[in-house]
């Protein structure tokens, strides 16, 4: 792995895999059971922007922003034990996981797939990256996403109920995973809509900051 460069990730990673419904207090919001193993949907790495680009809103779309923890892949993975699973860690980043919701509503009764209400241009702004080390305590880390200056989303990770070895242990079951890959680990209650001429920011602890402009 030395020359694995953990900044690279929006360049260079295959896939973009998010889970959904992971957080307590997003399910206590809209009154949903916990589900009984992980909820995993694929973004095309097409959606990725960094700061400084914004965030176009297709029009029809009711956008709503998901502020998360992005779990970079170091090496390369395949049936990882959970207690190995943060051996595979590269780094982390700060993403949001914006999600067209009306058409994820419509498209869960119909029960179709997620891919295009998750899977627009601009749909995972990240942050910059930070080394693996440099986040000692990833399953209990203080998330925030504020919208024009006010406070939206505000929670710990340990809100989770999947841990980020339960996640990366389940996937990697099915699917290698491959350096460079991004898991975007879940979103706490509080999600809502944007719209043109917000200014989004969040952060991770006080390691990670962003800040985007909705168009």
């Amino acid at each position: 792995m030395c020359s694995f460069d953990v900044s690279k990730f929006y360049c260079l990673g295959k896939k973009i895999l998010g889970i959904g419904l992971n957080y307590r207090s997003l399910l206590k919001e809209k009154k949903l059971p916990e589900p009984r193993e992980p909820i995993f949907f694929s973004k095309p790495t097409t959606t990725y922007i960094i700061e400084g680009q914004p965030i176009l809103i297709p029009k029809g779309y009711d956008v709503f922003h998901e502020i998360e923890l992005g779990v970079i892949i170091g090496q390369r993975g395949k049936n990882i034990d959970r207690s190995e699973a943060f051996n595979y860690i590269g780094g982390y980043c700060l993403a949001l996981d914006l999600t067209a919701m009306n058409i994820l509503n419509n498209h869960r009764k119909e029960g179709l797939p997620w891919l295009i209400s998750k899977g627009f241009d601009t749909a995972t702004p990240v942050s910059c990256a930070i080394p693996s080390t440099c986040l000692p305590k990833p399953n209990d880390s203080h998330l925030w996403c504020c919208i024009d200056g006010t406070t939206k989303q505000d929670c710990r990770t340990s809100d989770m109920i999947f841990s980020i070895s339960d996640q990366l242990s389940f996937i990697s079951k099915t699917m290698t995973l491959e350096p460079y890959d991004l898991i975007l680990t879940g979103s706490p209650g509080g999600i809502g809509t944007i719209q043109r001429g917000n200014c989004i920011q969040g952060g991770l602890e006080n390691l990670l900051s962003i800040t985007f402009n909705v168009f």
